[in-house]
């Protein structure tokens, strides 16, 4: 059989498999090494929320504004993030990234002011924005399509182990050194990931180049985004990132730390292990649902389902629970199931993955992205909003999270169905079209 028998043709099965190893593993490996630092970045202002609520003079909805802005900047950049790699390939787009979010890092280091310190985390957002999608295509150029369920949860690993950097490094080099020597000192870490890309990062093996994708304008962007976006399993794979991350994202990025010192009256120290302990979790949990997904495709809906529920009970039963402070057992238990909502918006992906074709898994991405960012950036301003207007209730402030859920949940239900059956038709069609091809 020819070579063409091997890739697929326009009309819409997967192309003939990267041959991965030792190789994919190394490059692949550089791609992953900046979204690790980005993610460091994106969640220092989690472990510094109180310096910074100090060090500018802000209440808690100013606070919020920090990372409200910064994931505005993310979601919003999430579809364009997707037209740029799927138009101009990895290793342009994560140089562009790492030059940005390096930027931010810097500029929240040295920013003298409120405003300029806002200014410096959108550019950090801006960065961001552009790690997580490029690290996505490249595990797809490199490695075998049946790997890309576990290559996507170890990518989500890596940045789970930057928030892990940031809780314990830099909480501690702010405790040591202070607030623009830990910022700053933390930079440095972008600049070596951008030397690491800009020398050794290839966007795709030898043989495996991409399809040439027409002349670049508004016609070409309508149609990528409508032709991702009419795939069920595209808006599947959104709603599913949108209703299982933002409940840890909002944690770890920003209302975590003051919701067990302030509400729960622990020390930081306890509060920083308790942290810890959702990230330890989320490690432990994204290796397990990256097998079970690449194993049995079935178990996505039961895995995001099944997190959801989780995670409404687990913080059901904490803000209800009597008297001023939740027992330790019931915080612990509250933090190891947040541990599960990176891996489970993880799924996400793999929804839109095999529903779009090659020259749109950049795109697809991109709107699947959008969904969690976008319940944490809401989550994030109302429950600022809501501290502020009721004396700093957190109980209160924290019963959003039920109604982004709901929201998320019924839009899964109603989806899940469709895209599980055009998901089998493509693979039917794709097989067909693999037996006509000539040899």
């Amino acid at each position: 059989m020819s070579s063409s028998a091997s890739s697929v043709s326009s009309a819409g099965s997967l192309p003939g498999d990267p041959p991965g190893g030792r190789r994919a593993v190394a490059i692949w490996s550089i791609g992953v090494s900046v979204y690790f630092v980005a993610v460091i970045f994106r969640t220092s202002l989690g472990v510094a929320g109180l310096d910074a609520a100090d060090r500018f003079d802000i209440n808690a909805s100013a606070l919020s504004t920090f990372s409200i802005l910064q994931l505005l900047v993310y979601a919003g950049m999430q579809i364009p993030v997707g037209l740029m790699v799927d138009r101009l390939g990895t290793k342009k787009v994560l140089t562009m990234g790492a030059v940005l979010f390096t930027a931010g890092q810097l500029g929240f280091a040295l920013s003298p002011s409120y405003g300029t310190a806002l200014a410096a985390r959108a550019l950090l957002g801006c960065g961001d924005a552009m790690t997580f999608i490029s690290v996505l295509r490249l595990g797809s150029r490199w490695f075998p399509a049946r790997r890309g369920p576990l290559v996507a949860q170890l990518a989500g690993l890596a940045g789970v182990a930057g928030n892990l950097v940031s809780t314990l490094v830099l909480a501690q080099l702010l405790q040591g050194v202070g607030w623009t020597a830990a910022f700053a000192g933390s930079a440095l870490a972008g600049v070596v990931v951008l030397v690491l890309v800009t020398l050794f990062l290839k966007d795709h093996p030898e043989g495996h180049e991409p399809e040439p994708l027409p002349h670049q304008g508004a016609a070409y962007v309508r149609r990528q985004i409508a032709a991702a976006w009419r795939e069920p399993g595209t808006r599947l794979g959104m709603w599913v990132h949108f209703t299982t991350q933002f409940p840890a994202m909002v944690f770890l990025l920003l209302w975590g730390l003051p919701f067990l010192v302030e509400a729960q009256g622990l020390s930081r120290a306890s509060a920083g292990r308790l942290l810890t302990l959702v990230v330890v979790s989320n490690l432990v949990i994204g290796l397990v649902y990256g097998q079970v997904v690449a194993r049995h495709h079935a178990a996505r809906t039961p895995l995001a389902l099944g997190t959801v529920t989780a995670t409404a009970t687990a913080w059901a039963a904490t803000l209800a629970y009597p008297g001023d402070h939740a027992p330790m057992w019931l915080l612990v238990v509250l933090c190891t199931v947040l541990g599960a909502c990176g891996p489970a918006s993880m799924i996400g992906f793999d929804f839109a993955r095999p529903a779009n074709l090659p020259e749109r898994q950049g795109t697809a991405s991109g709107i699947v992205n959008m969904g969690g960012f976008t319940a944490s950036m809401t989550t994030l301003f109302a429950v600022g909003v809501l501290l502020d207007a009721t004396g700093d209730n957190y109980r209160v402030a924290f019963s959003v999270v039920f109604v982004l859920q709901a929201l998320g949940l019924s839009q899964v239900l109603r989806l899940r169905k469709r895209a599980v059956r055009r998901e089998r038709e493509r693979l039917v069609a794709s097989r067909v079209e693999a037996v006509h091809v000539p040899a």
